[in-house]
């Protein structure tokens, strides 16, 4: 599942209209300080090796404050930047670019901390066909930045909300009276919409695949029943894990055969890449 575009571009305005407002307010009073014409050079640098993410955040944030502003990329998105090397480099009103600077560096530090995690994550999986997937377990107001920095990483979206796929959960089955009667309701509300179901045992499991489920998910099941079920299951549905999968078991989880594996760990345990930018006078 990917980021419809318009759905992309409405996020980066919003986030970027917060971000200003919450940092400027009513006006940078330390801006102030330097002369009204200076012009200035910066380039902005990351003190650790990451994954380059945020860019249409930082172009459409500056572009929004200041047009005048100069911005190049020696970096493309989604490549690798090593300790101590510049990216971006920026010129124009110094006051604008003293302005701007923690905003900027913000979206950086937290997207490029997401990628390079997930890429992290992902490089485990090589050579095998299970996909890496995100959850909702995301950052308030910065889901779709985050599922975006996900596949940046390599990684793949889950659902982006509530909205546009049905994930079945044990309350969602009390509440409709089973599995079968719940994928039922979910093919009358909303009949393109993929439909998952979320197992915790083998009779669940069957009573999933017998009511059509597109996608079940294997919550806390062992690896060898993991085992059983790819073969149980044979291609007719599509099988993800999920809960207390780590780093370390992650590739194990993934020779088991399923198709996806789900990790809150891409987007709510990040930790900002740390980012400096060099202010130049002209």
């Amino acid at each position: 599942m990917s980021i419809p575009q318009p759905l992309l571009e409405q996020a980066i305005q919003i986030n970027i209209q917060q971000a200003l407002a919450e940092d400027i307010a009513d006006g940078d009073i330390t801006a102030l300080l330097t002369p009204e014409n200076e012009q200035a050079n910066a380039s902005i640098l990351t003190r650790e090796p990451m994954v380059l993410a945020g860019q249409p955040w930082v172009n459409a944030l500056i572009q929004r404050f200041d047009a005048n502003v100069q911005i190049n990329w020696l970096k493309n998105e989604g490549d690798v930047v090593h300790a101590n090397e510049v990216f971006l480099q920026l010129s124009g009103s110094a006051r604008s670019l003293l302005t701007v600077e923690r905003a900027a560096l913000n979206f950086i530090q937290t997207l490029s901390a997401v990628a390079t995690k997930t890429a992290e994550y992902v490089k485990q999986l090589e050579g095998l066909n299970t996909r890496l997937l995100d959850t909702r377990k995301t950052l308030p107001g910065l889901r779709i930045a985050q599922k975006y920095a996900v596949a940046i990483g390599g990684g793949k979206n889950h659902r982006l909300g509530l909205f546009d796929a049905f994930l079945i959960k044990e309350n969602h089955i009390m509440a409709a009276g089973g599995i079968q009667q719940a994928i039922a309701q979910a093919r009358q509300i909303a009949p393109n919409k993929p439909v998952e179901v979320e197992v915790e045992t083998w009779d669940e499991l069957n009573q999933a695949l017998e009511a059509g489920a597109d996608i079940v998910m294997l919550d806390n099941f062992s690896q060898q029943q993991m085992i059983d079920a790819v073969k149980h299951v044979t291609g007719r549905c599509k099988l993800e894990a999920s809960g207390n999968i780590t780093i370390d078991n992650l590739r194990e989880v993934a020779t088991t055969g399923v198709d996806y594996i789900s990790m809150g760990v891409l987007t709510k345990d990040v930790k900002a890449i740390d980012l400096s930018m060099r202010f130049q006078a002209e």
